[in-house]
Order: C-alpha cells, then sequence, then structure tokens
C-alpha cells in the first residue's frame, strides 16, 4: 500500500512536500523508489530480455535485514511473473513505453535500405540477439527490417526465422499499445511498410 504524507509548517505554508512511502509487511515505512521514478502499479513498461510487460504490484521485502522494494511485472504471453528491485530498474534498463514521436522514427527506420554486410552469419546473430535483448525499439526495428531483406534474398534458416519472430512480437506489442490498436494491426502496418520498402528497392 502506498500512503502519501504532506507536511506544512511555518516556512513552507501555501507550499506542500509530498513524500510517498510504501508500507512494508510489519506495518513500518519505506520511501517509494517507485515512485520517485514515476513507475506506477498496472503501468507498462518494457523489460529488457523480456518484452512488454504490466507493473502488476510494488512490493516491499524484508532481505537479509534489509527493506527492499520490488516491481512486479506480468508478462501476459508467456504468462511470467519477474520481481525486480526498484533500486536497479535504471541498471536492468526498465523503461516507459516510447512515445508516438518514436513510433515515427521506428516507421522510418523500416522503409530505409537494410546496410550490406559482409560479416558472416554467426557474429550477425550476435548483434542481431544483443539489439532484441536492448529492449530498445529503433534496435527491434532494424532487426526486423534486416532479416525480413535478408529473407528477401535467400531462404530464412530457422535461427533467422525465430530472431525476426521475436524482434517483429516485442516491436509490435510495443506500437500496439502506443497507438491503443490491436497487435494484429500493428503487425499487419509493420509488415505492410516493410513490403513497400522491398518493393522499392526491387
Amino acid at each position: 500500500m502506498n500512503l502519501e504524507l504532506r507536511r506544512l509548517d511555518g516556512a513552507d505554508q501555501g507550499r506542500e512536500a509530498r513524500i510517498d512511502f510504501t508500507v512494508e509487511s510489519d506495518g513500518s515505512l519505506v520511501q517509494s523508489t517507485a515512485d520517485a521514478l514515476g513507475f506506477r502499479k498496472n503501468e507498462f513498461v518494457v523489460y529488457p530480455g523480456h518484452g512488454v510487460g504490466q507493473i502488476t504490484a510494488i512490493e516491499v521485502q524484508t532481505v537479509a535485514g534489509a527493506s527492499l522494494e520490488f516491481f512486479v511485472i506480468h508478462f501476459a504471453k508467456s504468462k511470467m511473473k519477474v520481481r525486480a528491485p526498484t533500486q536497479k530498474a535504471a541498471s536492468i534498463g526498465i523503461r516507459k513505453l516510447c512515445s508516438p514521436a518514436a513510433i515515427a522514427q521506428v516507421r522510418r527506420t523500416l522503409g530505409q535500405s537494410a546496410p550490406r554486410s559482409r560479416t558472416n552469419w554467426a557474429k550477425l546473430t550476435k548483434e542481431y540477439e544483443a539489439k532484441i535483448k536492448s529492449g530498445e525499439i529503433i534496435a527491434l526495428a532494424e532487426v526486423v527490417r534486416d532479416l525480413q531483406r535478408r529473407s528477401a534474398t535467400a531462404e530464412q534458416s530457422y535461427s533467422e526465422r525465430q530472431l525476426y519472430a521475436t524482434a517483429l512480437d516485442r516491436l509490435s506489442a510495443e506500437v500496439a499499445l502506443v497507438e491503443c490498436i490491436t497487435e494484429e494491426k500493428a503487425i499487419s502496418g509493420l509488415e505492410s511498410l516493410l513490403r513497400n520498402a522491398a518493393g522499392k528497392a526491387a
């Protein structure tokens, strides 16, 4: 449970000092890191390595005598829950959903020509995996674009198809939430952009 304390004294009359706390199981109060970071219960976030999830709870647990606050993040597709310390959210890379401006950049990225690479597939695989795990939406768009272009020139291997599917799934999930559309519609729109770009390049 979150509490909001407001303090007014002689010097601060007319100005409110807001302090947010989380109530621990024993009744003690712990200042909320989650609130300071701007994350709220029920908010959708991006967790690198897992994709889009929803914060279903913000809990405080005692670990080795210290009170620690955790995000409980639920991933609907994989039916998985992750507990992440709120104090490590930045270092983990947990972020808010991107802006509409970033979605516009995604579309521009998908419409660009994929760079030609002489790198062998093993090295490319590591690069694509790193981009997917980063959780950055433009990096995901680059993976989708590059692998779609590869499929137009040669038959895709199983690993290529898996990487493409993972990147497209995470990209479309975020686009759908930002634009308030279904994932099916998001996928259709993204793949249409890819087909149009491929047609122009042919």
